[in-house]
């Protein structure tokens, strides 16, 4: 522990990847303003990395082949951890670091959202700072937001746009109509993907960022499990198309909303209203929005992860240690955490689009809308492109606000219409107003 306030904070950086790169990168090029801005220098007294020929470009800094060598011998006051996964060594170094006394902060979105209630009540009880703003929507300060700025209101709900990967897909569909795959493959050449991409266009990462919103908005104790997921691999360049004729946007958003039955968490690819900000938020950037009860709606756009925003979050959360700064990690002491109290998928209600590929003969469209109706789902409007008898034609369908089981149910019945060539494609319609009430 550090022993005066003037002392240097000493720094051991585990992973000299993009991030943690980045972070030494900002503490030497801005050494200077950190010092005169919280008082105290900055001093990195070791690194650690599986790859050793990351150490010659910081020859300056004890290198250790070892990470938890590096926390039990660097004599650092704080540990930064940037090696990732939930499990494994970056969950060990946390663990045994808080353990040692020292303060941890960690971009590792996983380990919070599967480990971060156990951590948090560890470094609690240890007296150190378990810190984690670049977990979520990299440089976007929006932890700190939820944990501070936005202390004094009671939220109903948070949303966002959470995966610059996801959102660079969708943005690079709409504006040249190409198909998911073609994209996805740009993506990954561009390096805007990872060659593996299933966390990202499968909703997995949103859904970690979410479930750590979700406590620091609730107050209650990080469930990753309950978080409703779904991706954007199934999103068509046919439904970006029909999506814009509705004055629609297609974007992948985590979503945690206070409901009579509990906190609704659910990621999934959603119909926003062109007229909304976050319809206008593109490419790799990130957007979070916060409905509270005197601040009303909050906004908070920006780049989401790459090495330099990532690093601002990382080195924001050594100058509260620096600054001996000590709220509570996810917002409430963790003693005072409830365990989530979550409201199923089945209970959701609001709107929907749907798009069916059906074959053009007479009766097709009297069959499904009596299935609607006998599944208590009331039709908004009815989009149909041109005639091609006997042959598959799209049919659109935007419902009236009704329950997520009844649309289920609904759908299951529809794809066994024998003029119904394939599996129904629904995207819920997300609505923003009512941010008290939290209408969807």
């Amino acid at each position: 522990m550090v022993k005066s306030k003037d002392a240097p904070l000493k720094v051991a950086v585990a992973g000299l990847g993009t991030i943690g790169g980045g972070t030494l990168k900002l503490l030497r090029d801005n050494g200077d303003l950190l010092k005169q801005r919280c008082g105290r220098e900055f001093q990195v007294v070791g690194i650690c990395d599986l790859r050793k020929d990351r150490a010659a470009e910081w020859p300056q800094h004890p290198w250790y082949d070892d990470a938890l060598a590096m926390v039990r011998e660097s004599g650092a006051d704080a540990i930064v951890e940037l090696i990732g996964g939930a499990d494994g060594i970056a969950k060990k170094l946390t663990e045994q670091a808080i353990a040692a006394g020292k303060s941890v902060v960690t971009a590792n979105k996983a380990m919070i959202a599967h480990h971060g209630t156990a951590l948090v009540k560890a470094a609690e009880a240890a007296g150190v700072t378990l810190a984690f703003e670049a977990a979520v929507a990299g440089g976007i300060p929006i932890n700190k937001a939820l944990r501070e700025g936005l202390v004094g209101n009671r939220i109903s709900r948070v949303y966002g746009i959470l995966n610059g990967t996801c959102n660079y897909i969708l943005t690079a569909m709409r504006e040249s109509g190409r198909e998911f795959n073609d994209v996805l493959a740009e993506a990954q050449k561009l390096g805007y993907a990872e060659a593996d991409p299933s966390f990202d266009v499968d909703g997995i990462d949103t859904a970690h960022k979410l479930s750590i919103l979700t406590s620091l908005a609730f107050g209650c104790e990080i469930n990753f499990k309950a978080v409703h997921i779904e991706g954007i691999r199934h999103v068509t360049a046919m439904d970006i198309q029909f999506a814009d004729e509705l004055r629609y946007r297609i974007k992948l958003l985590g979503i945690a909303r206070r409901t009579d039955e509990g906190i609704e968490q659910r990621v999934h690819p959603c119909m926003v209203p062109i007229t909304s900000p976050i319809a206008h938020v593109d490419g790799v950037f990130n957007a979070v929005m916060v409905d509270g009860d005197f601040v009303d709606t909050t906004m908070y756009e920006g780049r989401g992860a790459g090495e330099r925003p990532t690093a601002s979050a990382v080195v924001a959360d050594l100058v509260d240690i620096a600054r001996g700064n000590r709220a509570p990690s996810l917002g409430v002491p963790a003693a005072a955490l409830e365990p989530l109290k979550g409201s199923s998928m089945g209970r959701h209600r609001g709107r929907y689009y749907i798009r069916l590929m059906v074959v053009d003969r007479p009766g097709v469209f009297a069959d499904i809308a009596a299935t609607l109706r006998d599944c208590e789902v009331s039709m908004e409007a009815v989009l149909q492109k041109g005639r091609s008898p006997g042959e598959p034609v799209p049919v659109v369908l935007t419902t009236h606000e009704t329950s997520e089981a009844s649309m289920v149910k609904a759908l299951e019945r529809i794809v066994t219409l024998d003029t119904v060539i394939e599996p129904p494609r629904m995207i819920r319609v997300q609505s923003f107003a009512s941010p008290a009430g939290a209408t969807d």
